[in-house]
């Protein structure tokens, strides 16, 4: 690190060589994204490049700085409403194509879009720790216990807040009914 530190290029394409697999995977076990895990890559690494004097031995090895940092900022990402913008528009189009456009009828095709409208609309009213959990649950697949892990939050706080969000999410849509 103090090699990079000193602008080594050498010993910066060593660290990549050996640490990028590894964060790699890291950063794909949080993000679930290939292209937002690689691109998130980059972006570590050009950090690891200019903020190499900061690492500091004594508070521990190479590995364990590359570790907790990768975690650490894929985390922050995930957190990032931007991100959770670019995840509901995936999951928004995963949904759609759910739906066999040949097989439903033009009537259905409506109904199911003025239903969609009507859950987007209800999430969007709810508080966003409840949203967010809801939509890491059901839109991206994630367990309660992974989603815990991932905002770093007790298990029992998402399960209060699943089921708090479900309720409101339920009244709102009985309440949208015509």
């Amino acid at each position: 690190m103090h090699r990079i530190a000193a602008g080594d290029e050498a010993a910066f394409e060593a660290l990549y060589d050996r640490y990028s697999r590894l964060l790699y995977s890291i950063l794909l076990s949080v993000l679930k994204q290939p292209p937002e895990a690689q691109d998130m890559l980059q972006e570590l690494f050009l950090h690891i490049w200019y903020q190499a004097k900061q690492f500091n031995q004594e508070r521990g090895s190479v590995y364990s700085w590359l570790v907790t940092m990768t975690r650490n900022r894929a985390i922050d990402r995930l957190r990032s409403k931007s991100f959770r913008e670019k995840m509901q528009e995936s999951s928004n189009d995963e949904a759609m194509m759910l739906v066999p456009d040949g097989d439903i009828s033009p009537l259905d095709s409506i109904s199911l879009a003025e239903d969609r409208s009507r859950i987007h609309e209800a999430l969007a009213k709810i508080p966003a720790e409840q949203r967010d959990a809801l939509m890491l649950a059901y839109f991206q697949g994630y367990t309660q216990t992974e989603i815990a892990e991932l905002l770093q939050i007790p298990l029992g706080t998402i399960k209060t807040r699943m089921r708090q969000g479900l309720i409101k999410l339920s009244s709102l849509l009985q309440g949208a009914t015509p």
